[in-house]
């Protein structure tokens, strides 16, 4: 049975979608933007200068909000150049067995945030 799952350390949905549902022993996370708890963007750089590492940081510890165990999570990115610095910042926030992951480049992001994360957790622990 597939339920709504809400979390006060999560922002709310920018759209017509839930934060989180979990279904099947599982919890499915919806994209994290990096923002605050009020739903601005909170980004450590411009499009001018642009910083893939703060917005990794931010989006991570959102995501821990949600569960702690078996994660597998996708990585959209507007800018692959910047993966290594990305990638980085990532392994400080989990670590083994870490979570399998994918990592896209996109065209553009929501609230033109440079990276956003979702993922799948075991929603059983």
């Amino acid at each position: 049975m597939k339920k709504e799952v809400r979390s006060a350390d999560a922002p709310a949905a920018i759209g017509p979608y839930s934060q989180a549902v979990s279904a099947g022993g599982f919890v499915f996370v919806s994209g994290q933007l990096p923002t605050g708890l009020d739903g601005k963007l909170v980004a450590g750089g411009s499009r001018s200068n642009p910083s893939a590492a703060s917005e990794t940081s931010r989006r991570s510890w959102k995501l821990r909000a949600w569960a702690s165990a078996t994660w597998s999570d996708t990585v959209y990115m507007t800018d692959l150049s910047q993966f290594p610095e990305m990638n980085e910042v990532y392994a400080r926030h989990f670590k083994a067995p870490c979570p399998a992951r994918a990592t896209v480049e996109v065209a553009g992001l929501p609230k033109g945030a440079l990276i956003e994360i979702d993922a799948i957790a075991d929603g059983s622990s």
